[in-house]
């Protein structure tokens, strides 16, 4: 199993540095297009909060990307997060041989 060491990127840095600024748009604007609560894209733009399925669906639509591209992102950085909070315990871990 091999995990990249690079730190693992929040997908609310990319919605922000990719997607909002060079737009300039404000969370709050975004907020109302997405026709979700203001603080649930603050909260994904200040990396407090993940991407859920319902707000990938919306992102998609907004954005023309796929909802699968935001969720990719979230797994993405969930999976290298606990990789690193794990890495002690998972080296302990034989690996299967084959047979």
């Amino acid at each position: 199993m091999t995990i990249s060491k690079a730190p693992p990127i929040h997908p609310g840095e990319i919605l922000r540095d990719l997607y909002l600024e060079p737009l300039g748009l404000t969370a709050y604007a975004l907020a109302k297009k997405l026709r979700v609560p203001r603080t649930r894209v603050e909260r994904i733009v200040a990396e407090k909060i993940g991407i859920s399925a319902d707000t990938a669906l919306r992102l998609a639509k907004f954005f023309k990307t796929s909802p699968e591209y935001w969720l990719n992102l979230q797994s993405n950085y969930d999976l290298k997060r606990e990789a690193l909070v794990l890495a002690k315990e998972l080296a302990e871990i034989p690996e299967m041989e084959a047979a």
